[in-house]
């Protein structure tokens, strides 16, 4: 991240939602960044993807969703369906000709929500930690049933997170997610090509989720890149190489 970012853009949407973007203008296909759970685009992956990119002519836009960084709304307002519509309003409002998505984390299940949605628009799909469908196995499995009743009678908790302040998580959240579950789909109709980086050491979500994203996507064209000893933020200097050669040889088509 530079020592001075300059201000972020604003995306207006028709809820009167604010989205706070950067955008670098630039060769097609585009590419775009999908943040994760709390995450914001002022981190290490997505300002080192903006770089990348710009050093290479390529169009580049990440974005925070609302209740995000610098974006407006209140984060436990926040669902899986508002944050995944407010992906595809960025892809359809912010860039032209196809897109290369890349999704962290959350961002990776928003990333295919985005691509069945949209499967015109999309050149390939890069993955990182690939949390399709977190909010059953890492929220509401995890719960004991204490929470889980403070959950149903006040609609929300606190929980701590390993990546800075807590989670809030609503009972609307976990609910309306319900509607986008991937995983119990036998097939994902997604055929343009797709990459699924994910770390072995991952304490939060387990590799085998993008096994099994990969096993349901239509396309042939489908890889699992398996980091032995990498983590979930997948944001170490030998990751963002990984990240960023997988990237060119997509672009590259290969």
């Amino acid at each position: 991240m530079p020592l001075f970012e300059p201000k972020p853009a604003h995306l207006i949407l028709a809820d009167g939602a604010r989205l706070a973007y950067h955008r670098s203008l630039g060769a097609v296909p585009g590419v775009i960044f999908l943040g994760g759970f709390t995450s914001d685009m002022t981190g290490l992956k997505a300002t080192a993807l903006e770089r990348w990119c710009r050093g290479r002519g390529q169009a580049f836009i990440r974005f925070d969703y609302s209740g995000h960084g610098g974006s407006s709304g209140r984060f436990a307002d926040g669902t899986i369906g508002r944050w995944a519509r407010e992906a595809l309003a960025v892809l359809d409002e912010l860039s032209d000709g196809p897109q290369i998505l890349v999704g962290s984390s959350m961002g990776a299940w928003l990333m295919l929500l985005t691509a069945l949605a949209r499967p015109e628009r999309i050149a390939a799909l890069l993955g990182l930690a690939c949390a399709a469908d977190f909010t059953d196995y890492l929220l509401w499995e995890r719960l004991d049933e204490n929470l889980r009743e403070r959950l149903r009678r006040e609609g929300v908790i606190c929980l701590p997170s390993p990546y800075g302040e807590p989670y809030t998580i609503t009972s609307n959240l976990l609910e309306e997610a319900e509607q986008h579950r991937l995983l119990d789909r036998p097939t994902l109709p997604i055929t343009c090509p797709a990459r699924l980086i994910h770390g072995m050491k991952d304490a939060d979500v387990p590799w085998r989720v993008s096994v099994q994203v990969a096993e349901r996507l239509a396309g042939s064209d489908v890889r699992v890149l398996l980091l032995k000893d990498g983590e979930h933020t997948l944001s170490r200097e030998q990751d963002l190489v990984v990240l960023t050669r997988t990237l060119g040889e997509l672009l590259a088509g290969r």
